[in-house]
């Protein structure tokens, strides 16, 4: 399989960062797939909270934030190899406060809807 362009750049960086990196990607995707599981299961078994229109819309934002967390996973992976591939310093994105920000209003938001009345 032929590597793209960045992968052939630079210097090829020491296998145990290039695995640790990876590592961390999986484990983005691990939660990314979760946090879409939990989309589907709020989608199925939460008819009795709010209207349908409220869940149907908090299923969605749940699972679009799953989505949005692969392709983050990815990004940060990819540009992290390509610093350690030309002896940068690693990137510190806004992902991370975003994704952040995001689970904690989709968990305020979900702890007040289901809040008993």
């Amino acid at each position: 399989m032929n590597r793209p362009a960045w992968q052939r750049e630079g210097r090829e960086p020491d296998y145990r960062f290039s695995l640790a990196n990876e590592r961390t990607f999986l484990a983005w995707i691990r939660t990314a797939l979760a946090v879409v599981g939990g989309g589907v299961l709020f989608r199925q078994f939460a008819s009795g909270a709010g209207s349908h229109a409220m869940n149907l819309f908090i299923a969605i934002g749940i699972t679009l934030l799953g989505g949005f967390m692969a392709i983050a996973a990815y990004r940060r992976w990819k540009s992290h190899e390509i610093a350690m591939r030309h002896e940068r310093p690693l990137m510190t994105g806004w992902d991370l406060v975003a994704l952040s920000t995001m689970i904690s209003g989709i968990a305020i938001g979900l702890g007040v809807l289901l809040w008993p009345a």
